[in-house]
C-alpha cells in the first residue's frame, strides 16, 4: 500500500510538474509577443483586393466591415460574396455601398456550391471579381485598424513569404455563453499559437486573415484544392508551406466579436474546433491535456494527498500554476476597455469546460456548421450526413 501510494504521489508531482512548465512557458510566449511584437514592414502599397464571404448577419455586422472600408491604404477592392439573396448580410452590404460610394466595392451574390465546405464554395464565387493580385481573406466577425491593410500586406514584399496571417483577439457580446467562448480563444487557442511560434512552429494559419499573392494561389490549385477540408486555413498554409514558401506571422492583432446564444451553441462551435484540431494532429491530440493547466494541477494535487511528505512540495507548484493561469486570464485584458475581474469567476467553469470538450471530441466525427451537419474523415474531408 505504501508503495502504491508514493507512486501515486510522484505522478501526482509529475503532473504538478508539467502543468508549472506548460503555463509558465505560455504566459511567458503572451508576454513577450505584446511586449516584443516587430514593427510593421513598410507596405507594398500595390492594389488589393479584399474577400469577405458573408453569412448572416451577426452583431454589429455593419460596424466591422465598416472597419475594412476606412483604411489609410491609397487602392484597395472589397468583394463581398453572400450565397443566398434573402441573407439579411446583403442589406448590410447596401448600406457600407451608400455610404462609401467612392471605394471599389463589389457584391456576388452566387448559391453555387463547389464542394462540403461552403465558405470555399463562397470564395471561388467571388474571385471572379477580383481585380488585382494581392488577396486578403478576412472573416466576417473581424474588426481592424485603419493601418491593417498596410501591416498585413507588408511581408510580402518577401518573395519568400507566402502567405500572412495575424492571432486575434475575442470580444465578447453580453452573456455568460460569449464571455465564456471569448475566454477559450483568449485564454487557451490565441496562447498555445504564440508558444508554439516562441519555439519556431511556422504553420498557423488563421481564416481571420489571409494575405497572399494570386500566383501563389494559381501555384497550390487555387481554391479549389481546399473545397471539402474542415480546416481549410490550416490546409491552405500547408500547400503554400509545400511550395517553399514561409507563413509570416504579422505584428497587427486583429479583433474579433464572439457570439453565443447559449450552451448548445458554445458546445457545437467548440466541438467542431477541437475536432479540428485532432484532424490535423491526431498522434498528439491525447496530449493537449497537458495544456489544460489547472484540470491537470488538481490531478496532481489529488494524486499526491495519500503521501504526507510531498503535500509541501505539491501545494507550491499548484501555487505557482494556478498564478501563472491568472497571469494568462488578465494578460490581454490590460490596457483594454473590458474589466480585469469581471470573469474571474468563470475561470474554474471555463478550464473545466474546455476538458469536457475535449474528452467528447474523442467520441464523435460528426459536426454542425453553418446550419449543416457533417461527418469528419481522418483526412480532415467534409462529407455531408443525410
Amino acid at each position: 500500500m505504501a508503495t502504491t501510494h508514493l507512486s501515486a504521489a510522484l505522478l501526482g508531482l509529475v503532473c504538478l510538474g508539467l502543468a508549472v512548465c506548460y503555463e509558465v512557458l505560455t504566459l511567458a510566449a503572451v508576454m513577450l509577443w505584446r511586449i516584443r511584437r516587430p514593427s510593421p514592414r513598410l507596405s507594398t502599397r500595390l492594389p488589393v483586393t479584399l474577400l469577405k464571404p458573408l453569412c448572416g448577419a451577426e452583431p454589429s455586422l455593419y460596424e466591422h466591415l465598416k472597419s475594412f472600408c476606412v483604411q489609410d491604404y491609397p487602392e484597395y477592392q472589397i468583394v463581398f460574396g453572400i450565397r443566398d439573396a434573402a441573407d439579411p448580410a446583403l442589406e448590410i452590404v447596401r448600406r457600407l455601398i451608400a455610404a462609401f460610394p467612392q471605394l471599389q466595392i463589389d457584391v456576388v451574390v452566387n448559391p453555387r456550391l463547389h464542394g462540403s465546405n461552403f465558405k470555399i464554395g463562397n470564395l471561388i464565387n467571388m474571385l471572379e471579381r477580383a481585380r488585382h493580385d494581392v488577396l486578403i481573406i478576412a472573416d466576417s466577425d473581424v474588426f481592424v485598424s485603419r493601418d491593417y491593410l498596410d501591416c498585413v500586406t507588408a511581408p510580402l514584399r518577401d518573395p519568400a513569404v507566402g502567405l500572412v496571417t495575424c492571432v486575434y483577439e475575442d470580444v465578447p457580446t453580453s452573456g455568460i455563453w460569449s464571455r465564456l467562448g471569448a475566454m477559450y480563444i483568449n485564454e487557451w487557442y490565441v496562447p498555445t499559437v504564440l508558444l508554439a511560434a516562441m519555439f519556431g512552429h511556422r504553420s498557423y494559419a488563421s481564416g481571420q486573415t489571409l494575405a497572399l499573392r494570386r500566383q501563389t494561389l494559381d501555384a497550390i490549385g487555387g481554391f479549389g484544392a481546399l473545397t471539402d477540408h474542415l480546416a481549410d486555413d490550416y490546409k491552405l498554409g500547408e500547400l503554400i508551406r509545400s511550395q517553399g514558401l514561409e507563413i509570416e506571422l504579422s505584428p497587427t492583432i486583429v479583433m474579433a466579436e464572439h457570439h453565443e446564444a447559449n450552451l448548445n451553441s458554445l458546445t457545437r462551435h467548440e466541438l467542431r474546433w477541437m475536432r479540428t484540431i485532432r484532424t490535423l494532429r491526431p498522434r498528439s491530440f491525447p496530449a493537449i491535456f497537458l495544456s489544460f493547466s489547472l484540470p491537470l494541477a488538481l490531478c496532481g494535487l489529488l494524486l499526491t494527498a495519500a503521501e504526507p511528505g510531498t503535500l509541501t512540495l505539491s501545494w507550491t507548484l499548484f501555487e505557482i500554476a494556478l498564478i501563472a493561469r491568472l497571469g494568462l486570464h488578465f494578460a490581454h485584458r490590460i490596457g483594454g476597455t473590458r474589466s480585469l475581474f469581471s470573469d474571474l469567476w468563470l475561470l474554474p467553469l471555463r478550464d473545466l469546460l474546455l476538458t469536457w470538450i475535449w474528452l467528447r471530441s474523442f467520441f464523435t466525427s460528426r459536426i454542425s456548421w453553418r446550419g449543416g451537419e457533417f461527418h469528419v474523415d481522418a483526412d480532415g474531408i467534409m462529407h455531408r450526413s443525410p
